[in-house]
């Protein structure tokens, strides 16, 4: 599946005791029909009231908190079997509800977001997260600095810039900053325009998968930290290179992420090695079967 482009395979456990191994989601990743950016593993709920346990998975094997583009994806998934609109997951963020709409899109509450350098986690103290002192290039000339960092149950940092976002060379720079001492879990790293009081242009390098056509946890950070240093309001539409999402961060301090999902092809596939085989295209569509 995907959601707003975020590479997205859904892949249900819930009858079996296995977990999806490293190993199997490095060969998966590396696979040209395969490649994701995140597996969402679907498991029997570990807690009375909650439909699932879901386990996020990275392109790299490691495991991740939080996807909001990848929920959609499970929700859109359960919805069409179940029929039902209402669903709460327990991820290792926490509790996650998320709803499905008449229209087709889905919004999902990315829980509060968390702004002390302790929950973050940053490796030194930092007072005001707003703006820390981190740069990239020359100090006399940085070419990214000063970033927003924030937890949406992931660590996050988006540098504000005043031109397209396209303009820098994220391939180049991600690496590096996902991997600076001063984040002790890694970060997403993000570039942001701000493109009115009400929208914002992005690109992200997602901890442990790299450039990605979307980002829904970054999305939320992006737009909370837009709201919180007074560059927009409290709800945004979002631009990623895979469309656009709209985040409304509510008085209640929740983040409501909204957006679509979209399902692409079924098959079954082995999670201790990687190995799958893909449905016919007449039972995926009479099944629509996720694993």
């Amino acid at each position: 599946m995907n959601g707003c482009g975020n590479e997205i395979l859904v892949v249900d456990l819930r009858e079996l005791q296995s977990r999806v191994r490293p190993e199997a989601a490095r060969t998966l990743a590396a696979g040209a029909e395969t490649h994701f950016d995140q597996i969402m593993a679907i498991h029997r709920p570990a807690t009375p009231g909650t439909d699932a346990y879901v386990r996020i998975i990275n392109a790299d094997g490691s495991e991740a908190e939080a996807c909001g583009n990848g929920t959609r994806c499970v929700v859109q998934a359960l919805a069409a079997e179940t029929g039902r609109t209402h669903f709460t997951f327990e991820t290792r963020a926490g509790l996650i509800l998320a709803e499905e709409h008449e229209d087709g899109t889905i919004s999902v509450d990315m829980g509060k977001p968390r702004f002390s350098w302790q929950e973050i986690p940053l490796a030194e103290e930092f007072r005001d997260t707003r703006a820390i002192e981190l740069q990239i290039g020359p100090i006399d000339a940085p070419v990214l600095h000063s970033p927003s960092v924030v937890s949406m149950g992931n660590p996050h940092a988006i540098f504000w810039v005043k031109q397209d976002v396209n303009a820098f060379a994220l391939d180049r720079f991600g690496p590096v900053l996902e991997n600076h001492p001063i984040f002790p879990e890694r970060a997403n790293i993000s570039i942001a325009e701000v493109t009115s009081p009400s929208s914002l242009t992005m690109r992200t390098w997602e901890r442990g998968v790299g450039l990605t056509r979307a980002c829904g946890s970054a999305a939320c950070a992006a737009a909370v930290s837009a709201a919180r240093t007074r560059r927009t309001g409290r709800e945004v539409a979002v631009t990623q290179p895979g469309g656009t999402l709209t985040i409304r961060w509510r008085d209640d301090d929740h983040v409501i992420m909204t957006g679509p999902a979209e399902w692409e092809w079924s098959g079954r596939l082995d999670p201790e090695t990687g190995d799958y085989l893909r449905d016919t295209v007449a039972d995926s569509a009479e099944e629509r079967e996720i694993g």
